[in-house]
């Protein structure tokens, strides 16, 4: 690929934008525009870009007036969005007429319809792992205690059961323990499933999370972070085993510290 002179960067909450900053500026990438939502964005992230416009969620037109005078032909997507604000969105006429025209309403399809638009300004949305090679979680084991060959039958039972839930769209998380699921991610979000999960299983249960089929990389990552960890540690969760080479440890050194400090093994699976 190559590497663009300016990235129009949409930011959400998280370490993940700054992440993605420093990463891009360490591929070469010379200027960094950022659309930052109020209430969202990160103090941050918007000290690290060279231009920053502010914004609500649902203001599509000003994201669009924004690609355009950023003057990137190259945008990336990186950090979340509170769920809860998807669905009180103060939405402008450009926001309005995109939502008419969808069946439903979710993230996936909210962020492709906003995929659609950019291109239509000329604006090409990439991979949301571009420039982030160092921090995906490879093949095998990743960080803390090795994993024993009894808990690959739960890890590969829970990677079935998590395909088969994300194919509905409804969640790509599980919580499981000796061939038994625990919890299942819905719209609470990871860590609320982790804690219900881990509540049930008392100690010693394992976190599967995967992409769904089809899933569309450019803004629907699977991510695994500190406060992941911290909170599997909280819910005496043993293993976190995450779908390898589609899923970003943000930020890796410290992701696989802070497992390795709190005796939980991560794993990278294909199965």
């Amino acid at each position: 690929m190559t590497i663009p002179e300016t990235l129009f960067l949409i930011a959400g909450r998280g370490r993940y934008p700054s992440l993605l900053i420093e990463a891009a500026r360490a591929a070469g990438v010379k200027r960094i525009s950022v659309a930052a939502f109020q209430g969202e964005t990160p103090e941050a992230t918007c000290a690290s870009a060279d231009e920053v416009h502010w914004l609500r969620v649902g203001q599509l037109g000003k994201l669009l007036d924004a690609a355009r005078k950023s003057g990137a032909r190259h945008a990336m997507m990186a950090g979340q969005l509170a769920p809860s604000n998807l669905f009180d969105l103060r939405p402008d006429i450009r926001a309005l007429m995109l939502l008419a025209r969808l069946k439903r309403r979710n993230a996936e399809t909210l962020f492709g319809e906003v995929a659609n638009q950019l291109a239509g300004a000329g604006v090409e949305l990439l991979n949301a792992m571009t420039f982030l090679d160092d921090h995906v979680a490879h093949l095998g084991h990743i960080a803390g205690p090795r994993i024993r060959s009894r808990d690959m039958d739960d890890i590969r039972f829970g990677f079935e059961i998590a395909k088969g839930v994300s194919r509905l769209d409804i969640g790509q998380t599980v919580i499981v323990k000796t061939g038994t699921v625990l919890a299942v991610e819905a719209f609470e979000g990871t860590n609320e499933c982790i804690r219900r999960g881990g509540s049930l299983g008392r100690k010693n249960a394992i976190l599967v999370k995967v992409t769904k089929p089809g899933q569309d990389m450019r803004f629907d990552v699977p991510v695994i972070g500190e406060m992941t960890i911290a909170v599997a540690r909280e819910a005496n969760l043993k293993i976190i085993a995450c779908e390898a080479n589609c899923t970003l440890l943000l930020d890796s050194p410290a992701v696989c510290r802070a497992a390795s400090e709190g005796g939980i093994t991560l794993y990278g699976t294909s199965e």
